[in-house]
């Protein structure tokens, strides 16, 4: 079910909303909170089934084993032989479901490869969210590993952490130790929630209007027949799948957060306008913000980070960012650009960093965004031969013009136009009216109309896809 479907809308949600917010301990709060965990719990495994009915059972194994893992760390406290004989269990057991499910028929198919056999993995499909809900557990049984929170002594709060639907199939990936307080107690109040909606409504436009907008552009482009496409075009392409993939997750995180909110929790920024970075470590730092954080709490920094000399941060760095890779998905073309970054930020710390300081604010800005887009052709291709096909679109193999680079331009300009400024945060300069009550009245109105015209496009339209339904 995602988040931009009719179903969610004007089902699941409102029916959801409606339990969680019956008070049915008016007089007890504990046990009032106890009722909306279980509330949210439930709608969660039932997000989750909806689609994928069978994987339900993994994830309640997942829960289990890991909420037992917690109370046996803790209870071994002076036994640090014993801890990390659990610790270590645990960490496999989790590594091993995520790798078999996402991994296995890409090792089995370069093992078969290597040494020219005809072997075939069977067809595994990919439990939706596991990646993300993985990252969560680990940072959970980590954290009590090393003594930084206590275990989680009642089964529903932590199992509404790992499943809580607003974060489960496409982050932010919530850090147990930023929302520990929170599952024992909460404030919603009118403002909270209010806010909540106007985020899930601002996501909800980044998906539906912006993203599955210059998606389809993008997917008509990369259909053609290989060496049609023409330089300007295949550049506009790789611009609209840059502007897709931006809308398209930071539209999920920031409904994610506006969920979040109308059930009371506070999740953090995922996107902070990453495509007006001046480098690649700012690139980075404005981009899955939660994922980066996980990559430095739990894999970076345990390294050694840059703590032990030069060779061993490159070494690291590497390490990490073909982590990173890998985890977008089980495939070269995703580690070759994890790797791609791994490199220019090592170029960029030890290399070029004194020359790219020197240059112009906005240089910087376009040399940065020239390095993101090159990139996303790695990422967006389905092979290393189809990623080496559209490069040399780019570089004009197909010719500097095709037949449609004109019709392609005319007919998309305009809503290209705006998400580009909405991309760069153009908008966020406009001057704000100083009366406060025409302020929230045009504000309304817009959020209104906004909501309208999600709702007409999804009605109406087929294109709707997610593009980390792949992760």
């Amino acid at each position: 079910m995602l988040f931009s479907s009719a179903t969610f809308l004007f089902v699941f949600l409102p029916v959801v909303l409606l339990f969680y917010f019956v008070p049915l301990f008016r007089q007890n709060p504990q046990r009032e909170m106890t009722k909306k965990n279980a509330v949210l719990c439930l709608a969660s495994l039932v997000f989750y089934a909806w689609g994928e009915p069978v994987y339900i059972v993994l994830m309640l194994i997942s829960i289990y084993f890991n909420y037992n893992i917690g109370l046996d760390l803790e209870a071994h406290t002076f036994n640090e032989r014993r801890r990390k004989k659990i610790f270590v269990c645990a960490v496999v057991f989790n590594l091993l479901v995520l790798g078999f499910f996402k991994y296995f028929p890409f090792a089995v198919d370069n093992f078969s490869r290597l040494f020219s056999l005809e072997i075939k993995a069977a067809n595994i499909s990919l439990p939706i969210g596991i990646s993300f809900y993985t990252f969560q557990i680990l940072s959970y049984v980590i954290d009590v590993y090393r003594g930084k929170c206590r275990a989680q002594r009642k089964l529903l709060p932590f199992a509404t952490y790992i499943c809580m639907f607003p974060q489960l199939i496409a982050g932010p990936i919530v850090q147990y130790g930023d929302i520990e307080r929170q599952l024992r107690n909460r404030r919603i109040g009118v403002r909270k929630f209010s806010a909540g909606v106007l985020f899930f409504i601002r996501g909800l436009g980044k998906k539906v209007l912006f993203a599955n907008t210059i998606g389809a552009v993008y997917t008509e482009i990369t259909a053609r027949e290989p060496g049609t496409t023409g330089l300007v075009v295949a550049w506009f392409g790789i611009l609209c799948y840059t502007l897709q993939i931006y809308f398209d997750f930071s539209g999920y995180s920031d409904m994610a957060i506006g969920l979040g909110k109308m059930f009371g929790f506070d999740f953090i920024q995922n996107f902070n306008f990453p495509y007006t970075a001046d480098s690649i470590k700012d690139f980075w730092s404005r981009w899955h913000i939660s994922l980066s954080n996980w990559f430095r709490d739990y894999v970076y920094i345990p390294l050694g980070g840059n703590r032990k000399g030069t060779g061993r941060t490159i070494i690291n760095l590497l390490i990490v960012w073909a982590l990173t890779g890998l985890w977008h998905g089980a495939a070269w073309n995703f580690v070759a650009w994890g790797v791609y970054y791994g490199v220019l930020l090592i170029l960029e710390k030890y290399v070029f960093g004194g020359l790219t300081e020197k240059l112009p604010h906005w240089a910087k800005r376009v040399l940065t965004m020239l390095i993101v887009i090159v990139g996303w052709v790695f990422f967006s291709a389905e092979s290393f031969g189809d990623a080496a096909r559209y490069l040399g679109a780019m570089i004009g193999t197909g010719g500097l013009f095709d037949g449609t680079t004109a019709f392609v331009l005319r007919s998309n300009f305009f809503p290209f136009a705006v998400m580009c400024c909405s991309a760069l945060g153009f908008f966020r300069k406009f001057p704000k009216l100083k009366d406060a009550n025409i302020r929230l009245a045009l504000q309304a109105v817009g959020y209104a109309a906004v909501l309208t015209l999600c709702v007409v496009s999804l009605v109406s339209e087929t294109y709707n896809p997610f593009l980390y339904f792949r992760f």
